[in-house]
């Protein structure tokens, strides 16, 4: 039987060589689990299970697998100590999955603490849009290798929602270009289109609008899809490589 571990940290950065000043490729955010290849002193290689992504992570006190029952579905969830909010543990990003031991009226018990029921969506939970909470994310940070409201890449603002919503989706842009496979011309662009430029993405709010995390602004933002599109060709000499629908 295939040994997984699981992050029971909030954020757990993913390297691209066993080194802290080695790029940071990915994270694990809480409740996503793992295989190990290789350890060392300080380090591990491991393979992410949800989307197949490999890198180094630092040693540290890790969970057994455990089979999740619930995700967040707000942008960040707080961990409190005890179920009367006394004292403040921690915060889960959106898309953490917790497995729930106890409960009360209002907040659900986890290994690491209680969080509110407003919070989560029972594991097996799908929104019909998956993107329908995308904008939760404007104006948060853009980081390089980031999947949470602490920071967060253009192509991990895709693969958080269809995580959540129970779909596949590769890590990076130049993965997803090829996974997805319904093609569609820019003129027949519509809402939850995903626009697709070497290294980069977007996510199309309407046939105008789009979202995306957005390096040069160092943020999420929302602009016009032709403004992005000229921005980008400007910028950075690069069109438009596909634009994709689910």
């Amino acid at each position: 039987m295939t040994k997984y571990f699981t992050n029971n940290f909030s954020v757990t950065n993913l390297h691209k060589k066993p080194s802290i000043k080695s790029e940071i490729v990915t994270q694990m955010i809480y409740g996503d689990s793992f295989l190990i290849s290789r350890r060392s002193k300080n380090w591990l290689k491991v393979k992410i299970k949800e989307d197949g992504y490999s890198g180094f992570i630092k040693i540290r006190k890790f969970s057994k697998f455990l089979k999740p029952t619930h995700k967040v579905h707000v942008l960040k969830s707080i961990v409190y100590k005890d179920s009367n909010k006394s004292k403040k543990i921690n915060e889960i990003t959106f898309g953490s999955k917790i497995k729930v031991i106890n409960s009360n009226n209002k907040f659900f018990r986890f290994s690491k603490g209680w969080v509110s029921k407003n919070d989560l969506k029972p594991i097996a939970y799908k929104e019909k849009n998956p993107f329908r909470k995308i904008s939760i994310f404007k104006n948060i940070r853009y980081k390089w290798g980031g999947k949470s409201f602490k920071g967060i890449d253009c192509s991990a603002l895709i693969q958080i929602f269809l995580n959540f919503n129970n779909k596949f989706c590769p890590r990076d842009a130049k993965d997803q270009v090829k996974f997805f496979k319904k093609n569609v011309k820019l003129e027949k662009i519509k809402k939850n289109d995903i626009i697709y430029w070497k290294g980069h993405v977007a996510l199309t709010l309407s046939n105008k609008k789009l979202i995306h995390a957005y390096g040069p602004m160092k943020k999420t933002v929302v602009m016009g899809i032709n403004q992005t599109i000229k921005r980008i060709e400007k910028t950075a000499k690069l069109k438009v490589i596909g634009i994709k629908r689910l």
